[in-house]
């Protein structure tokens, strides 16, 4: 017999009963893939916000991250409490993320007022002591000089003297409240390169004391000029020793010739520095044997920082090569080899016009041994001169084909760089005598004071709002096993791990 024939009605509810499961199951994954896309969504939006910021405050360079107050933050957790067991026995009611709460409170009270500043005062802030006192040198110095820029010149030195004591005593505040910021600092690839900073901004002090307070005040302040220098020459030599060793050690940071950069030259520029100055303080020095140990040592000096800026600019030059022109945010550091190319050469220049006045006068080597270095020393600093506008050609190029590129605490790689190669330009028209390189050395110093006025005023301006004070340190301080979050990184990674 064949199968019973079934009613419609019957059938069409039978059919809808079957339909009902398919119709849920494909809204429930409609609805999974609606809120599937809208996390997307707002991970993609969040992404471009953290873009954005970088592109803003640049993301390479060590002094252009964002603080952790500008940075996105994820919302706080739900406060939620739980049942514990106190050491009697008995019971007791807690908040689940009250550590939570303390370290936003913690971090809150770091990220505000003086503390955030004192927090986030970096090395690099001495760049700034740096690109002034390089202006007050190159005002006394100029070829082409009238007695109010003289004066003009002592305000600069005076400007630098205030802004060298507060940097000092800043840093001073700053680890001794926060001694753990030393560690990690030091341990940072990147921000321990500003510790060089520290002594050359001291040796532009020491130059415009020889230059300004030692004619007007005598023998005592030659003498005390000396000591300054000393005590310089030391802090010089502990970073380009001791940051030349852990640059090595912390090979793993740099993972790539992609990120090297011309920062390397800052610890090792402080000995080169440390050398020229040297040579201004030795000549006026009242001994002869106080001057031929100054002029000793200086060659030391000028050695331990000149042959190895040639093998890391020589990198440099490879990775600009294989890698083509830096990010914009840091492009302003292809002037850096300008430094100790500049000054390296004035060093070794002045030594060698110091040398044929002292030697003969200690009766040191030949007679003639003096003569030899100060004509060694002028092409030595001419070949380096040379080299430096190959650099200085380089630099303007990226320049032009990265603009318009952010400002950052980088901008004052303008001024000192091109400084002494303004000096370097200067003395070499001195001693030949050139109208050309002296009327060259005029423009360069032109240069420099304008760049200086425009630097400063954006600097004034950042400082002002709070912008500039951060330090990519903070990033790696750890409370907990988990990241203060205080400052900023000084790659995209610690951005991304502040935020």
């Amino acid at each position: 017999m064949g199968a019973q024939e079934q009613d419609p009605e019957t059938v069409s509810r039978t059919s809808s009963r079957r339909r009902v499961p398919q119709v849920n199951d494909y809204k429930l994954r409609r609805q999974s893939q609606e809120k599937q896309d809208r996390e997307t969504q707002q991970d993609r939006l969040s992404e471009r916000r953290q873009r954005e910021q970088q592109s803003q405050y640049g993301d390479n360079n060590p002094a252009c991250v964002p603080p952790a107050s500008m940075s996105i933050r994820p919302p706080a957790k739900p406060v939620r409490t739980i049942s514990v067991s106190t050491p009697s026995g008995e019971s007791k009611r807690v908040k689940e993320n009250e550590g939570d709460e303390d370290r936003d409170a913690r971090r809150s009270k770091n990220d505000v007022g003086w503390r955030r500043v004192v927090r986030n005062f970096s090395p690099s802030w001495f760049s700034v002591t740096m690109g002034t006192g390089i202006v007050a040198n190159l005002l006394e110095g100029m070829p082409y000089n009238a007695a109010w820029i003289h004066w003009l010149s002592i305000v600069f030195f005076a400007l630098n003297t205030v802004l060298f004591s507060l940097a000092f005593l800043t840093s001073i505040v700053r680890y001794t409240l926060y001694p753990e910021i030393w560690g990690v600092m030091i341990r940072d690839p990147i921000n321990s390169l500003f510790l060089g900073t520290i002594p050359m901004g001291f040796a532009t002090l020491i130059e415009m004391w020889v230059l300004v307070c030692v004619p007007a005040w005598g023998p005592w302040a030659a003498t005390f000029a000396w000591v300054l220098w000393m005590i310089d020459t030391v802090v010089a030599a502990a970073v380009t020793l001791s940051l030349s060793v852990l640059v090595m050690m912390q090979t793993h940071e740099l993972k790539s010739l992609e990120r090297f950069t011309a920062a390397q030259l800052l610890p090792i520029a402080a000995t080169i520095v440390a050398a020229g100055t040297g040579a201004r303080v030795a000549e006026i020095l009242p001994d002869p044997q106080w001057a031929l140990g100054t002029v000793m040592t200086s060659y030391v000096l000028w050695a331990m920082g000149t042959p190895m800026a040639f093998v890391v600019i020589a990198m440099y030059f490879q990775r600009l090569a294989v890698h083509k022109m830096p990010p914009r945010e840091v492009i302003v550091s292809c002037f850096l080899p300008l430094g100790p190319l500049g000054f390296g050469g004035f060093g070794i220049m002045y030594l060698g016009k110091v040398s044929r006045t002292v030697f003969p006068l200690t009766d040191t080597l030949d007679p003639t041994a003096g003569s030899v270095a100060y004509v060694l020393g002028f092409f030595v600093a001419l070949i380096m001169w040379g080299f430096g506008l190959v650099w200085f050609f380089i630099a303007l190029v990226s320049m032009w084909q990265a603009r318009p590129f952010p400002f950052n605490m980088g901008w004052w790689g303008f001024t000192f760089p091109l400084g002494v190669f303004a000096t370097s330009t200067i003395q070499i028209g001195v001693e030949m005598p050139s109208a050309f390189f002296k009327v060259l050395g005029q423009v360069f110093s032109v240069a420099v004071i304008l760049l200086w006025c425009l630097v400063a005023a954006r600097t004034a301006r950042g400082a002002w709002s709070g912008k500039l004070f951060f330090a990519p340190c903070l990033a790696n301080l750890k409370k907990d096993g988990e990241d203060e979050g205080i400052g900023g990184g000084g790659e995209a990674e610690r951005v991304s791990a502040a935020a």
